[in-house]
């Protein structure tokens, strides 16, 4: 804890030290050296990279880093950061990492999965025709083809990635997490396995991550195929809890929530989770990828709906209506991005409608509310999706992955509410006319 206290005391002071060099940038009496684009590039990166990483903090926490000196605003942040780019200033390329890093990971993973591709895609083009063989370049690439639905194309930039360079392993390692998730989206379980495998075996950021996802690519598989290496994925399952990491004596939320669903494992009797690789997709946000491609979507619904027939079919047991409501959530998602939206407001609806009971899945129900909520949003029925999301923040505590979805309820908030806000002022300006 005192090293903690030590840490964000220095992260203060740093933030201090950006916000007076700002002022001093911004000062009638500064003087402009020969350096001077080098030092602003510098202070805008500073500025930006604060600013904007605050500005996504849930609200609750936001206050508290307020009462102690800190504050965070999104738009300052991103125009710091664009002005930045632009620049010729050493630092430029930093800020377009930052820049690129925000619209294809954080606003993806932690918000609506509404990303500014074109503005992403405007950022990369000239670094990477100017470094067609950049391995980070074409890491975003990539990116940038997954979020728009091209996973094929995603593929293809992500092994040339791999390809452009050997001396950095670990960065190997971020597209084999990438190639695991893109053969997800394609229902390709045997690839999926085989790139979760390469990271259990080769990157120690998560053992009981790439362990669970080994067990959740078996369990995908036929009854007749072939399992690698021998693998039953009961026993990497049982292995999972195991594995667990703390860092700064925390344990990786991922890593949580791949322990809690394993310990229906560890009975002797245990009863399979239903489409557990579908279910981590959600927690990555990757139903907004193949919502991009009905081909995909499809396939996914079909795996989907056997899942749920086979729960209907089979015999009622403790987890029997966790797992029905996980898969009404799951196919609630394909259905929207189908353009099915009465059916999908009706699986998602289904899980609140059974919150007494649900036994341990708690998850589902804000992130249920969540999901309902945008697609509220995208209905234009923002008022309604507020209040959602309010319910969603206010009275659900201490389940899996809470922070992901306080940060996706937050990004969705002041979505609807800019949307409100935007309405408002077009009925003003009509009536003023």
């Amino acid at each position: 804890m005192v090293s903690f206290i030590k840490g964000g005391i220095k992260v203060r002071n740093s933030y201090q030290t950006y916000k007076e060099l700002d002022n001093l940038v911004q000062s009638s009496q500064y003087c402009k050296g020969e350096n001077h684009r080098h030092f602003v590039g510098g202070v805008k990166l500073g500025m930006g990279a604060f600013n904007l990483t605050l500005s996504m903090l849930p609200t609750r926490i936001l206050r508290l880093l307020e009462f102690v000196g800190f504050s965070g605003n999104k738009d300052y942040g991103l125009l710091q950061l664009k002005e930045g780019a632009s620049g010729h200033s050493f630092r430029a390329v930093l800020c377009v990492m930052l820049l690129l890093c925000y619209h294809t990971f954080l606003t993806f993973v932690l918000g609506t999965g509404n990303v500014n591709i074109e503005e992403a895609e405007r950022l990369l083009k000239p670094y990477l025709k100017q470094y067609p063989k950049g391995a980070i370049f074409l890491f975003f690439a990539g990116r940038i083809e997954a979020i728009k639905g091209n996973v094929d194309a995603a593929i293809r930039r992500f092994e040339e990635c791999c390809e452009a360079q050997q001396h950095w392993k670990q960065f190997h390692h971020m597209c084999y997490w990438e190639l695991m998730w893109c053969f997800t989206y394609k229902g390709q379980w045997k690839m999926a396995y085989f790139y979760a495998d390469l990271l259990s075996k080769e990157n120690s950021w998560s053992k009981a991550t790439y362990i669970y996802m080994k067990a959740a690519y078996l369990s995908m598989f036929g009854k007749d195929d072939y399992k690698p290496f021998g693998d039953d994925e009961v026993e990497l399952f049982r292995a999972v809890p195991g594995l667990k990491l703390k860092i700064a004596g925390k344990s990786l939320p991922t890593e949580k929530f791949a322990i809690r669903k394993s310990r229906r494992y560890l009975s002797p009797k245990p009863v399979s989770l239903p489409i557990p690789a579908l279910e981590m997709m959600y927690i990555w946000n990757g139903y907004a990828v193949i919502g991009k491609q009905p081909e995909l979507t499809d396939g996914i619904l079909e795996i989907i709906t056997k899942a749920e027939e086979m729960l209907e079919k089979g015999p009622e047991n403790e987890y029997s209506v966790d797992d029905e409501c996980l898969v009404k959530l799951l196919k609630g998602l394909c259905l929207k991005y189908l353009g099915r939206v009465q059916e999908a407001e009706e699986n998602f609806r289904s899980i609140t409608a059974n919150e007494k009971k649900i036994k341990y899945d708690h998850y589902l129900i804000p992130n249920a509310l969540l999901e309902l909520a945008l697609l509220f949003m995208e209905q234009g029925r923002n008022e309604e999706a507020v209040k959602l999301l309010e319910t969603a923040k206010q009275n659900y505590k201490n389940y899996s992955m809470e922070s992901r979805t306080h940060f996706r309820i937050q990004a969705a908030t002041l979505q609807a509410k800019s949307s409100l806000e935007n309405g408002n002022r077009t009925m003003v300006s009509s009536v003023s006319l």
